[in-house]
């Protein structure tokens, strides 16, 4: 018995950091995918690419562990639930294995994210000091691909039996702006990683850091031509200064607020819809882009399923629809269309269970105290609008830890679905910024 107490912190210990280490490995390599899959490539060493992945599996079993037995979740219990029978369906929709294992693969970063439902992405030292140098790298990258022919852009490689290939260098309309992706796979990715990474970073920075290196980042996604990236960082860049100018009691209500108020971006695609549905989209205009999402990314899905499927109007046609599994795997690839919104491409697949899932998440922001958490759901909520963010796997990662406040044992109580006691956080080291007194975490991992 006292040889089984004193090892059980030393487990609880190593459970804790499984998360971190799913979270670090699929940042480096898809941050990186354009060298990684070109290097793994050339030298048959293509197994690495799914390592993460194997990380991952562990994650899907301490989410199990963790959020359903440990804190007795009901609702993560109907998530994990949902999903797994999501993934029949799809299967049954898509109609081969390969589909089926794709879309198995595409919802492992969900559960890594949730993983986080107990701690501050603050409290992960090492994992922050990753994140940290993937945003300067991330930078370097896009420079060099404006100087130098990289070679792996435009190198084709091939996955569960589908051809598949690193972004191009191209043009954009009217002009010599290059599409530049860096190291990453394509362009916006590359941006993707570089917006990500510096609101991370800078929670913890100076703000004279914060003015210096946004305007490097917000340069440099200007070269990615990635306009919804390039918009987000802009304003994040702008609340952020913004807080910290507010009185020190005010900041961290303030960070609350906006995150709040970002999951209104939700409504901005039905709002585009019912203002400009119908509009000829012109090529090579300005608003060609948006134009295309609102007659057809948005709208097209929802046509085809009454086609398909008309009751996955409600329950969704099942994980991998209208996603890179059906486009790479089905025989219903025609039918496939590029769904750019992450909450629109979501329904499709689990219908109005989603819708209730995220009413719950909403619920959970008005008690959450990772000011990490509350960052990127600012972020994530403004970037999806038009960018589906399911590929590469550390966009959804990034959007399930921005989620999974909602299955910490304090939203679990605030429910009424059990009765586990709240263990309180003690305060944290004050934030450049932000009050001393923020609940988090404790330890360093």
């Amino acid at each position: 018995m006292t040889i089984l107490t004193l090892n059980r912190p030393r487990i609880t210990l190593i459970s804790l950091n499984i998360e971190a280490i799913a979270l670090g490995v699929y940042l480096v390599r898809d941050a990186f995918g354009g060298v990684i899959r070109y290097y793994t490539s050339i030298y048959h060493m293509d197994p690495l690419w799914y390592l993460p992945d194997a990380v991952a599996l562990l994650c899907l079993v301490q989410f199990f562990v963790h959020c359903i037995l440990r804190n007795r979740s009901t609702l993560a219990l109907l998530v994990f639930v949902q999903i797994m029978l999501s993934l029949v369906l799809g299967y049954f929709m898509l109609g081969t294995m390969n589909a089926a294992i794709s879309s198995f693969k595409m919802m492992l970063p969900v559960f890594v994210g949730f993983c986080f439902c107990d701690s501050s992405l603050g409290s992960y030292r090492k994992l922050l000091s990753v994140i940290a140098v993937t945003f300067y790298l991330s930078v370097i990258g896009v420079f060099l691909t404006k100087f130098y022919a990289m070679p792996w852009v435009g190198y084709k490689y091939e996955s569960f039996g589908a051809v598949r290939e690193a972004g191009r260098l191209w043009w954009a309309y009217g002009g010599d702006d290059q599409r530049l992706m860096g190291f990453a796979a394509d362009n916006t990715m590359a941006a993707f990683f570089i917006l990500v990474s510096f609101a991370i970073t800078s929670i913890r920075k100076s703000t004279s850091w914060c003015i210096g290196a946004g305007s490097i980042a917000i340069y440099v996604v200007w070269l990615t031509t990635s306009k919804t990236t390039f918009i987000v960082l802009s304003f994040y860049l702008l609340l952020l200064l913004l807080v910290r100018m507010l009185p020190e009691r005010s900041r961290f209500l303030a960070v609350r607020g906006i995150a709040l108020w970002s999951f209104a971006a939700i409504l901005i695609p039905l709002f585009m819809i019912l203002l400009a549905s119908g509009t000829p989209a012109v090529p090579h205009s300005t608003l060609y882009s948006i134009l295309d999402r609102i007659n057809n990314s948005w709208q097209l899905p929802f046509v085809y399923m009454t086609q398909l499927m008309p009751i996955g109007l409600v329950t969704g046609c099942g994980a991998g629809c209208f996603n890179y599994p059906q486009q790479l795997f089905s025989p219903l690839a025609s039918f496939w269309v590029p769904v750019d919104n992450f909450y629109i491409g979501t329904y499709l697949m689990f219908g109005l269970p989603f819708v209730a899932f995220m009413v719950m998440v909403f619920r959970a922001t008005f008690g959450a105290t990772d000011v990490y958490k509350l960052t990127l759901l600012f972020v994530v909520n403004l970037f999806t609008i038009t960018v589906l963010n399911y590929g590469p796997a550390s966009g959804l990662l990034i959007i399930a830890l921005s989620f999974s406040e909602v299955f910490s044992r304090r939203a679990t109580s605030a429910r009424g679905a059990d009765a586990v006691p709240i263990v309180m956080r003690p305060p944290m080291r004050p934030l450049d910024g932000f009050s001393p007194d923020l609940p988090a975490a404790s330890g360093s991992r």
